[in-house]
């Protein structure tokens, strides 16, 4: 274990890529007690101009400066995705660790690439999938493995996303930039499904090209198998369309269960509707883990109703019930949160390295691989 006086020391952080997220991102990094904002390079956006005179950075004029400045101990890489393996590896080449934005790189060779170098130097190599810091995450998962509602049986993600910021002209659309739709976006939310209910297997895949466009990608869909003969098979379908005016930008997932089902709201989820059959053992449950929800009582059940049937099982539930949850919460102090939990998470790991970190080098690795293979299959 290191020394005290080593655990303690201020970790630098060094930019590449200051755009608009770079800076909501560093932001919330610098909040993490004992760190710095040593140097920004890779950007003369006006918000890195901005930043570095609002952090006392340096704004160095290559990268290699970057990597081999001796006070930056973290690099955080905020380009778009066909930068992330060339810049990637010259960070850990220097000897620096890395926290770069999704997805890890552009396929999962140059991901496996990137992850045995980390290791063989001993330095993170970290995708920021900060979605499983969400406390909505956890509670899911928490009812998920208590199998309050019964067994999971099916899943759908839809993401209706606006597309106003992206010009024809826009790296997005380019897939020798961006990777495509699975790979560009998608990581997050099949790194998210596979923490409810580990690896899957991407059983068919679709992308759908623009009216007269000869090159704009603009929908997908996925449907991944996870579990086995043993535990029960569960397909989840994920949708990705970037069609709407940024006004009607949102975002929707269901995981439907034997006895009820619950909906997220936001990419980031924030909001939750629960529905279900309950007895009441399993609401003081649902109560304890969803504190200070809003619950409605649909309907009570008793009597000649009882006992209620669903695939072939019989059970008693006393109350049809509707909970909501998260609806107070404002969503972009919730992504300002999860941002700092990701990075305080990842300097505690490299403080001391024995400690469980909740995102690991493995997550943005396996994520690109079903993003890959989504993509592969979808072009068949």
């Amino acid at each position: 274990m290191e020394s005290t006086a080593a655990a303690e020391r201020e970790l630098g952080i060094g930019v590449i890529g200051m755009g608009g997220f770079g800076l909501f991102a560093v932001q919330q990094f610098v909040q993490q007690p004992g760190v710095r904002l040593v140097a920004i390079a890779g950007s003369k956006r006006e918000e890195a101009i901005r930043t570095a005179q609002r952090f006392g950075a340096e704004q160095l004029g290559s990268l290699d400066e970057l990597v081999n400045h001796p006070d930056i101990d973290i690099v955080y890489i905020a380009t778009p995705p066909f930068m992330h393996y060339e810049q990637g590896m010259l960070a850990l080449k220097a000897g620096k660790n890395v926290i770069c934005e999704k997805p890890l790189a552009m396929n999962p060779e140059q991901g496996a690439e990137m992850l045995a170098l980390a290791r063989e130097k001993g330095l993170l190599m970290v995708t920021n999938l900060m979605q499983r810091y969400n406390p909505m995450f956890a509670r899911v998962r928490q009812l998920i493995d208590k199998g309050l509602l019964g067994d999971f049986l099916h899943g759908y993600f839809e993401n209706y996303a606006g597309d106003e910021g992206l010009s024809p002209e826009h790296w997005f659309w380019d897939r020798e930039k961006s990777g495509g739709i699975f790979i560009e976006h998608g990581v997050h939310f099949f790194d998210m499904f596979a923490g409810w209910f580990g690896a899957g297997t991407v059983k068919a895949a679709q992308v759908i090209k623009r009216p007269n466009s000869a090159d704009i990608e603009d929908q997908v869909q996925a449907t991944v198998e996870y579990g086995d003969d043993e535990t029960g098979r569960k397909l989840v379908n994920f949708y990705h369309g970037f069609t709407q005016t940024g006004r009607m930008d949102r975002q929707e997932m269901r995981l439907v269960f034997e006895r009820g089902d619950i909906t997220l709201h936001e990419w980031v989820p924030t909001r939750m509707i629960l529905r279900c059959v309950a007895d009441e053992a399993t609401t003081r449950e649902l109560m304890l883990l969803f504190p200070g929800a809003q619950l409605n009582v649909t309907a009570n059940i008793s009597g000649k109703d009882l006992p209620l049937h669903g695939r072939h099982k019989a059970f008693d539930a006393y109350q049809q019930l509707e909970m909501k949850f998260g609806f107070e919460q404002e969503k972009q102090h919730l992504y300002s949160e999860l941002l700092r939990l990701m990075f305080r998470d990842q300097v505690s790991g490299l403080k001391y390295p024995e400690t469980h970190r909740i995102i690991t080098e493995e997550n943005g690795l396996r994520s690109l691989e079903t993003a890959a293979e989504a993509d592969r299959m979808a072009r068949g």
